[in-house]
């Protein structure tokens, strides 16, 4: 794959690729930042084109990207600003639906290739799953290549028309932190005061408070645990539109649970846990569940989608749903610390089979090398 790194010497260009990148969800958001370093230190040239605050967050132009803002919208002058970043690509890799679909306004006619990964499986209901249906089809018609971070995914691409669908690898940067993963080593006493569970359990979940999350299942096991001495704190980081009904619930409720809005030190405050909880959600690779196994934190996660493909034995699996299973694993496991560090131990090597930042790159560059042989010299 000469065209990948510095020009040959046949003076063949650096390759030039732009990132497209919505919102920046955890998981797109890290995953373009992997990529952009990984390809760039290859001698790739990479663009990310995602709205202003995201650099702020992933610092992509830190890793030697060049990052132009892009609104996320799908209105003339968005795409008119993406279809003149996208002008002197080689090709365009999306990340995610709406991303991909921009990108495919964006380019038009134009022959230049579109990647597209599918991070998440979004969810609609009525009128809006036929818009849904309609948006994917003609996000993975577009494509080149649809790349799914599960099989579920793929499946669901090649359904939707996809020429040529493929599972991708896609690797979690580990966080970077000093000392050790054992427990008396996390950096716990600070962070545990600030959400005041100092002399008890500290339970975390993060995720958009919406309803394909599980938060209300979280609720409802929480009032199971609230009866334990002391009772278990449980920690949900992230925004959405069923944060006041799930205030509303934890005050009548009087239950043992905080809504502590996004953050940006999720790392810490997962490092800092004694559990880890994953109530359900449409990631297929989830942010939280890699991060709990990266810290050697017990996860119990709902048996949903594709978790059970990520985390393997390294996790307690319950239900979907199921608010009594899920307490009952949560007070089974803060009662039996043999039973936790077992599950750690499982964690590390579920980890060990987990694609590396490198193994990805790679990956995408194989791709990349596919839809790119022949471009113009220098």
């Amino acid at each position: 794959m000469s065209h990948v790194s510095s020009p040959s010497p046949q003076g063949q260009s650096p390759l030039r690729t732009v990132q497209v990148l919505g919102g920046g969800s955890p998981v797109s958001g890290a995953h373009v930042r992997s990529l952009a370093s990984g390809l760039v230190a290859r001698g790739v040239r990479v663009t990310v084109c995602a709205p202003g605050e995201t650099d702020g967050v992933y610092d992509f132009t830190g890793v030697g990207a060049h990052h132009v803002h892009v609104p996320r919208s799908s209105d003339p002058a968005s795409v008119a600003s993406l279809r003149s970043a996208c002008a002197d690509a080689d090709l365009v890799h999306a990340h995610g639906l709406h991303a991909g679909f921009r990108a495919t306004l964006a380019l038009g006619r134009r022959a230049t290739p579109l990647v597209v990964t599918w991070h998440t499986r979004s969810h609609a209901e009525g009128a809006r799953a036929h818009l849904l249906r309609l948006l994917e089809r003609r996000v993975a018609r577009a494509a080149a290549v649809v790349l799914g971070t599960s099989s579920e995914l793929v499946d669901r691409a090649r359904s939707r028309g996809a020429r040529d669908a493929r599972l991708a690898a896609v690797a979690l940067p580990v966080p970077r932190r000093t000392g050790s993963h054992d427990d008396t080593d996390r950096p716990s006493a600070k962070v545990r005061a600030e959400v005041g569970a100092t002399e008890r359990p500290l339970l975390m979940a993060v995720g958009t408070l919406d309803r394909h999350r599980g938060h209300e299942t979280l609720l409802d096991a929480a009032r199971e645990w609230r009866g334990l001495d002391p009772a278990p704190l449980l920690v949900i980081a992230g925004e959405g539109p069923l944060r006041s009904v799930l205030q509303r619930r934890i005050e009548d409720e009087e239950l043992p649970v905080r809504l502590v809005g996004r953050r940006d030190d999720i790392s810490e405050l997962i490092a800092a846990a004694d559990l880890a909880l994953l109530p359900g959600g449409p990631q297929a690779r989830s942010v939280l569940a890699q991060q709990a196994l990266h810290a050697r934190v017990p996860l119990v996660a709902a048996d949903v989608g594709s978790v059970s493909d990520l985390v393997g034995d390294g996790a307690e699996l319950v239900p979907y749903g199921d608010a009594e299973a899920l307490a009952a694993v949560v007070v089974r496991l803060l009662g039996d610390p043999a039973l936790r560090e077992v599950l750690r131990e499982r964690g590390t090597r579920q980890v060990a089979t987990w694609p590396t930042e490198d193994e990805t790159v790679a990956q995408v560059l194989s791709v990349y090398d596919e839809l790119t042989q022949v471009r113009p010299l220098t």
